[in-house]
């Protein structure tokens, strides 16, 4: 059995999605990150890094004791190891491509549209220069996909980890006001991979409803948990200047 500690984010659902693909046992244990349950001692010594979602294999392939693996893109690649190379091309240069997409995303596609969805959707309002800086390399990161996907169907050729990884991301385009319109592989892709039963089923728990909005409200407490004090508390740090949303 695979425990899943979990918020239904774009990197969340890559690890649902993959484990439905894979037909892996799991099951969910969910956090409520505005009320800070992922800021405790106990979830760092799963994650030391103390983000979602991290798993915790009771039945690693070594037979060993529980193991535990952080960091979206490297739970992928634990658990087609584990499902003896699943989603994973076997000739070296699709598992290089595939490698590579996936890397890709954890580097780019990923952190920039996680700050674009920051800065537009949660920061406080003025932030221009943040909108601009972040709106401008999501686009560009789109546009990156869909030149690779006007030539392929799938980004390593065939389906693999790394559509599993872009999939949620490019999803939640919605969140930050990024229409598709001008991506007709992209949506062509998106459609396709949202056909497979294992997504659907990797994507049924969505988030609370207050973070579903284009511009949630959160309370200073909430802030404080998702960006402020109390997160940089719980790692020992001092308070930033975003302890305190305006």
């Amino acid at each position: 059995m695979i425990d899943v500690h979990f918020v239904p984010t774009p990197n969340g659902n890559k690890v649902t999605i993959m484990l439905e693909e894979v037909g892996l046992p799991y099951r969910l244990i969910p956090y409520n990150m505005l009320e800070g349950e992922h800021l405790t001692p106990e979830f760092r010594r799963i994650n030391p890094n103390g983000r979602l979602p991290a798993i915790v294999d009771h039945e690693p392939p070594d037979g060993g004791a529980p193991f535990a693996v952080f960091e979206s893109g490297a739970i992928l690649l634990y658990l087609s190891e584990k499902a003896g190379g699943a989603l994973m091309p076997a000739d070296p240069r699709g598992r290089s491509l595939a490698q590579q997409w996936l890397m890709w995303q954890m580097a780019g596609l990923g952190p920039m549209h996680g700050q674009a969805h920051h800065f537009i959707r949660y920061a406080p309002e003025g932030q221009d220069y943040g909108v601009a800086r972040y709106g401008a390399e999501a686009r560009r990161l789109l546009a990156v996909l869909e030149t690779r996907l006007a030539d392929v169907d799938y980004l390593a050729g065939e389906y693999s980890v790394a559509d599993i990884a872009a999939w949620p991301w490019v999803r939640a385009t919605y969140a930050i006001g990024m229409g598709l319109e001008p991506y007709p592989a992209i949506r062509r892709w998106l459609d396709a991979v949202a056909a497979r039963p294992a997504v659907q089923r990797g994507t049924e728990t969505r988030n609370a409803a207050n973070l579903q909005s284009r511009r949630p409200t959160l309370t200073p407490a909430q802030w404080s948990n998702l960006f402020g004090e109390n997160m940089l508390r719980s790692f020992g740090a001092g308070a930033g200047p975003l302890a305190a949303r305006e």
